[in-house]
């Protein structure tokens, strides 16, 4: 779904309060699978289970209100601290097509990409690209939301799609093909991912990634229940499972924010929170 990745500003010096959010325990086990890049720790996932082993029950929340009214005010901060925002940033970079077009789904206000991408997706979304002469030059993004004030202050988008993804778990055509897809802490607030990450497929082109962004903290009323009876390490397999099931593969674990060292926290205060992303390409295997 497209739930925001926002914190009301009133939590923002309370985030140490186990009842705002939840905080994984530790960065994954050393034991895991041995790097498959050499630009970011990583491992490649495999798939555990005969079938998608998880029911219903695992994806009941405390909270079952209706998504558009939880998110119905805007929010106009940031879910991850200023260190992780700038390693997502880089990995961005590194990791994203600079051309084509690219679905943030679950967006909001800000998409967190690095400049030079965002430069070019502004200049898009304002006409400056994409015509005639330079149309292959062009970046477009298309962001997927709840929130449509929101969507309407996030200027790398040039295209805006209303869609709570709980109610409507399809990814619908009129986000056109896409070379890539992103998700910025927002997976563990989905209730039909398998749906959700299956229909995306369909409009990603082949050899095309989804990235999605897993961090340690969430809203623990809105997330999926079982993201909060298990560990980290099972909660990037949870991701991955979510991807292969829905048909994705060469499924990776990438670690893009270890969250050790200084500098990081709420006002720089504390260490960095931890952030991974759990991605996949659209290929037949």
């Amino acid at each position: 779904m497209h739930l925001p990745r926002t914190l009301p500003p009133r939590t923002l010096l309370s985030l140490s309060l186990p009842a705002l959010f939840t905080t994984m325990a530790s960065p994954p086990s050393p034991s895991a699978p041995p790097p498959t890049t050499t630009t970011y720790p990583s491992f490649r996932y495999h798939p555990r289970h005969p079938s998608f082993p998880y029911t219903a029950r695992d994806f009941q929340r405390q909270d079952e209100s209706p998504d558009t009214d939880f998110y119905a005010a805007p929010r106009f901060v940031t879910h991850i601290d200023d260190h992780a925002i700038r390693a997502l940033r880089d990995y961005y970079a590194h990791a994203l097509p600079s051309r084509g077009r690219i679905l943030d789904f679950c967006s909001s206000w800000v998409s967190h990409f690095p400049e030079a991408l965002e430069a070019r997706a502004v200049q898009t979304a304002r006409g400056e690209r994409g015509g005639e002469h330079d149309g292959e030059e062009a970046l477009e993004v298309v962001g997927m939301g709840i929130n449509e004030k929101e969507l309407a202050a996030n200027p790398v988008l040039a295209q805006r799609v209303l869609r709570d993804l709980n109610a409507q778990p399809d990814i619908p055509p009129e986000v056109g093909v896409l070379d890539a897809a992103t998700c910025v802490v927002s997976i563990d607030y989905l209730v039909h991912p398998r749906e959700v990450l299956a229909s995306l497929r369909v409009r990603v082109k082949k050899g095309g990634t989804v990235h999605l962004v897993v961090s340690n903290r969430c809203f623990p009323t809105k997330a999926v229940g079982r993201w909060l009876r298990v560990g980290e390490q099972e909660k990037l397999l949870m991701v991955g499972d979510y991807l292969h099931w829905s048909g994705w593969r060469e499924v990776e674990v990438v670690t893009v924010c270890d969250g050790k060292g200084d500098g990081g926290g709420w006002f720089g205060m504390g260490r960095p929170d931890s952030l991974w992303v759990v991605r996949g390409r659209n290929v037949d295997g």
